[in-house]
């Protein structure tokens, strides 16, 4: 019987881990190892890492913390939770693990471009393919960008990245979405809009090239993808947990759902998708699951 299994070893897991480690709590984490963060090639926006630092890197790190005051980190995937009266039952393929608390921290998954995995990956990897303006979008200042998603959330990603170059273009990958008002506004912007879908997509070291359906090719130094995100919120749903609209995880002001015992942080609740909220998100959750074994 754990005092709390964690599911999710990304930020916000391995950050409750090292609180509830030093809390004195047994605590078991699984991670899938499908998190976003380790595939960050560098991010300039944490706090003491003014030279920057890969996912990997920090990731590395934060396990090694965990580690460091007890708590025990597995590779793992959970099938299933089950709400019994002693709390609750964790079922992986081989076995069922027993903990008084939860706290789901698995995240969401980025909607893909139609492109190879590799052709992504390398894409990623060399900074010219990006999810997260609010992340990075100081370092393609000045640069040729494109964000592709023709819909509400693509034209307000435009715009934000616009803060940072005269030179954005949003691309479709279906039929535009756009009104007629947000047409507008990004055209008042400077922002060109492209009606017709993206047929293709090269990568090189230097930059992205992409092929229209009607045969136009463009290139750009950063392609923003904004084409949304789905939560990993099978676990949640499966136990009878509250969701928002979009699939998230509703929780209170203590992270806790809306089961008793259930806690949530990080992407996989609503709000701003950051890694250092999701550690202030985590931060809470573990200090309630605390307070809650403690009385």
């Amino acid at each position: 019987m754990y005092d709390c299994i964690i599911i999710g070893g990304g930020p916000a897991g391995l950050t409750a881990a090292t609180y509830l480690g030093r809390f004195m709590r047994s605590t078991l984490l699984f991670d899938a190892g499908a998190g976003r963060a380790a595939r960050i090639p560098t991010t300039h926006n944490l706090l003491g890492f003014p030279d920057g630092i890969s996912g990997e890197e920090l990731l590395s790190r934060m396990r090694e913390h965990a580690a460091r005051y007890g708590a025990e980190l597995v590779n793992g995937v959970v099938k299933s939770i089950e709400r019994v009266q002693t709390g609750f039952i964790v079922r992986t393929d081989s076995q069922a693990i027993e903990a008084r608390t939860i706290l789901l921290a698995q995240g969401v998954l980025n909607h893909q471009p139609r492109i190879p995995q590799e052709t992504h990956d390398r894409g990623v990897a060399y900074g010219l393919i990006r999810y997260c303006p609010i992340c990075d979008a100081y370092e393609v200042r000045g640069k040729r960008v494109a964000v592709l998603g023709c819909s509400e959330h693509g034209a307000a990603e435009a715009m934000f990245v616009r803060h940072y170059s005269e030179s954005v273009t949003l691309l479709t990958q279906e039929v535009s979405q756009l009104s007629k008002t947000e047409s507008t506004d990004l055209t008042q912007n400077g922002i060109i809009i492209k009606q017709v879908p993206v047929r293709d997509y090269s990568v090189n070291d230097q930059d992205i090239g992409v092929t229209l359906a009607d045969g136009q090719y463009m290139q750009f130094d950063t392609l923003y993808v904004a084409l949304g995100t789905s939560a990993n919120s099978k676990l949640a749903r499966m136990v009878g947990a509250n969701l928002s609209d979009s699939a998230c995880i509703v929780v209170d002001e203590h992270q806790q759902t809306t089961i008793s015992g259930l806690f949530a942080a990080g992407d996989i609740v609503e709000g701003l998708d950051q890694i250092a909220v999701a550690s202030g998100q985590a931060a809470k959750a573990a200090t309630a699951i605390h307070n809650r074994l403690s009385s």
